[in-house]
C-alpha cells in the first residue's frame, strides 16, 4: 500500500467493518492481498448487533485455525435450544448432535466478536483498518468504481482500489451510492432493543418468550440480557404514547419472573427502535464494486442468521477473487461469480422469514399479536 497525504492505494477496500468486512479483510490479507477496511465508528460497540453465532460458522473458523483461540473468548454455549411459550417450556435444535467440532451456537456480543477477527487481521502486513473513516462518495471513471472517498477526523481520505466491496450494513451507504435496484419485501415488524439485569431466580437458557401473541427475545450476555421485543411495524410511537408503564406491565406479563429487573427501566432512552428491513438488490456488483452481507441482503432478526450469512458471503467472495486481486484483474464476471454462489442461501432465508413473519406476526382483524397493550 502506497500513500501520500490524503491518499491511499490499494487492491481491495471494504467499506463496513461487520462480519462480512472484518471476516473478508482478514481472509484476503491472509492470501496476501493488499486491503484497506474502513469503518465509520471509533470502535465496534453496537448493541443492535447480532450475537449468535452458528455451528456452520465456528466450523469455518476450525477449518482457518483460530477456533480455539475464538472460544476462549468470554461467551456463553446453547447446545439445546428452548422457547417459552404461555408459560411452557419447548425444546427446539438440538445442536450436541452436529457432525461438527464446536457442537453448540456461541453467544458472544459481536463487538468482541469483531475486536477478535480484528486481532487476526492484524498480523498480516497487508491488513490495514481505518476507524472513524465514513465514506461519501464513489470515484468513479467510465461508469468503473476505482475507488471511494472517506470523510475522518483529519479530512477526506481518497482510497484507490481494484475492488470496492461495500460491507456496510442494511443503510449501506455504498449501495446507496451505486444507485443499483433494491427488491424490497415489507417487514411487518420491527424490535425494540433494551436491557435487562438478570434476576435472581435460576431460569433456563431460553432464547425466546412468547405469551399471547407477545414475543420476546432475550440474549445472555453474562450480567445482563440484551432484550427485543417485537412490535408491529411503525408502532412505537404509538407505544410511547400509551407511557412507559404500560409498556413495562406489558413485559411483566410476558415474563413474569423478570417483573423486579424489568422495574429498573426508568426512561424510553434506555430503549432502541431497529426498523427491520427484508430487502436484497437484484444485482450484487457493477464494474469494480461489490456488496455482500446486509448490504447486498439485508435479513430480519428471526432466527438470528444474519451474521452467519454474511460471513459465509465474506468465505465465498475470499475463494472467488483472492487469486484475480492479487493478479490485478478482477472483472465483473469474477463479482457476479460471487452473487451466483450465495443468491440463492439469501432467497430461500428472505422467504422463510417472510413466510415467518405473516404466519407468526401479520395483525389479523381479531389477533394483533405485536400490539403492545
Amino acid at each position: 500500500m502506497s500513500s501520500s497525504a490524503k491518499s491511499l492505494t490499494t487492491q481491495c477496500c471494504i467499506v463496513g467493518g461487520g462480519p462480512a468486512g472484518m471476516m473478508l479483510g482478514f481472509l484476503l490479507a491472509r492470501s496476501g492481498v493488499k486491503t484497506i477496511v474502513v469503518e465509520k465508528h471509533n470502535d465496534f460497540l453496537r448493541d443492535f448487533r447480532g450475537d449468535t453465532i452458528h455451528p456452520s460458522t465456528l466450523e469455518l473458523m476450525h477449518e482457518l485455525g483460530i477456533l480455539k483461540a475464538f472460544l476462549q473468548q468470554p461467551h456463553q454455549r446453547i447446545a439445546k435450544a428452548y422457547v417459552l411459550i404461555n408459560g411452557q417450556l419447548f425444546q427446539g435444535p438440538d445442536f450436541s448432535k452436529l457432525a461438527t467440532h464446536a457442537k453448540f451456537i456461541a453467544m458472544i456480543p459481536q463487538w468482541d466478536f469483531l475486536n477478535f477477527i480484528a486481532q487476526q487481521a492484524q498480523q498480516y502486513p497487508e491488513f490495514y483498518l481505518h476507524m472513524g473513516a465514513e465514506a461519501t462518495e464513489l470515484i468513479e471513471e467510465n461508469n468503473t468504481v476505482k475507488g471511494v472517498i472517506v470523510q475522518t477526523q483529519q479530512g477526506k481520505v481518497r482510497i484507490f482500489a481494484d475492488l470496492v466491496v461495500g460491507a456496510d450494513g442494511r443503510s449501506s451507504i455504498v449501495r446507496s451510492l451505486s444507485k443499483m435496484a433494491i427488491l424490497d419485501y415489507q417487514s411487518p415488524i420491527d424490535v425494540l432493543w433494551f436491557r435487562l439485569n438478570k434476576p435472581n431466580t435460576e431460569l433456563p437458557e431460553t432464547l425466546a418468550r412468547i405469551r399471547n401473541g407477545h414475543f420476546m427475545v432475550t440474549i445472555n450476555r453474562g450480567a445482563y440480557y440484551q432484550t427485543a421485543l417485537l412490535i408491529s411495524k411503525g408502532q412505537f410511537d404509538a407505544i410511547k404514547t400509551k407511557g412507559l408503564t404500560a409498556f413495562k406491565d406489558t413485559l411483566c406479563h410476558i415474563e413474569p419472573t423478570f417483573t423486579d429487573v424489568i422495574q429498573a427501566i426508568d426512561s424510553w432512552e434506555q430503549v432502541k427502535l431497529l426498523s427491520v428491513q427484508i430487502n436484497r438488490l437484484q444485482r450484487w456488483y457493477r464494474d469494480g464494486l461489490l456488496c455482500i452481507g446486509d448490504a447486498a441482503h439485508a435479513m430480519s432478526p428471526i432466527g438470528g442468521v444474519g451474521i452467519n450469512l454474511a460471513i459465509q458471503d465474506a468465505v465465498a467472495a475470499a475463494n472467488i477473487l483472492t487469486e484475480k486481486l492479487r493478479g490485478g484483474h478482477c472483472h465483473s464476471d469474477d463479482l457476479a461469480k460471487v452473487q451466483a454462489r450465495r443468491e440463492w442461501p439469501a432467497k430461500m432465508t428472505q422467504r422463510l422469514q417472510v413466510m415467518a413473519h405473516k404466519r407468526f406476526f401479520s395483525d389479523t382483524e381479531n389477533n394483533q399479536p405485536l400490539a403492545v397493550s
